[in-house]
């Protein structure tokens, strides 16, 4: 179980996670922009069409958006991570008010 401070800071393994969490959102994100990217590209007649190559397309899209979220994106992993922060040290701050550690009245 993770620990929370008296302010409601978060943790070195919760900032890692929120990071983790940004970048797949960001990630996702990127994975419909390739999509909607490759979706306008011609069947190649090297590849042989059909199936198999809108199967490897998928696959690389999905494949290049990742990468590109794992290498620093294009700024909305940051962006989100600013907020996701914000809201998890508001929740652990409104639990350490809701369990007081020193007792039951607080004192």
């Amino acid at each position: 179980m993770t620990t929370i401070d008296k302010a409601g800071a978060l943790s070195p393994q919760q900032t890692l996670r929120i990071r983790q969490q940004a970048e797949e959102m960001e990630g996702v994100f990127l994975n419909m922009l390739t999509k909607q990217m490759f979706s306008g590209l011609k069947p190649d007649e090297n590849f042989g069409g059909g199936f198999g190559e809108e199967t490897w397309r998928s696959m690389q899209g999905e494949e290049l958006a990742n990468t590109i979220a794992r290498s620093g994106g294009v700024g909305i992993a940051d962006q989100l991570m600013g907020e996701m922060i914000a809201a998890q040290e508001a929740a652990n701050a409104s639990r350490t008010m809701m369990y007081p550690s020193n007792g039951v009245y607080g004192k």
